[in-house]
């Protein structure tokens, strides 16, 4: 599989933009379900924290969005 644009109304939307959006709950899911399993601890640079887990789960979503195939 490849990627390719949707058109929406007209308009191309690059598949980037719906995996971000998708990666965007992923996030949100994991940073509250690592937060449940350590309630004590707080993160030292949370904000680098946060940074690195979207780009993994982007970077893990195209990877299955596209296959391993295809690679």
């Amino acid at each position: 599989m490849e990627l390719k644009e949707f058109a929406f109304g007209g308009l191309y939307i690059a598949p980037l933009l719906l995996y971000a959006l998708l990666v965007a709950l992923a996030t949100l899911a994991l940073r509250w379900g690592l937060h449940r399993l350590l309630p004590g601890r707080r993160l030292w640079f949370e904000a680098w924290f946060d940074a690195s887990l979207f780009l993994l789960s982007t970077a893990a979503i195209a990877f299955l969005a596209i296959g391993p195939g295809s690679l």
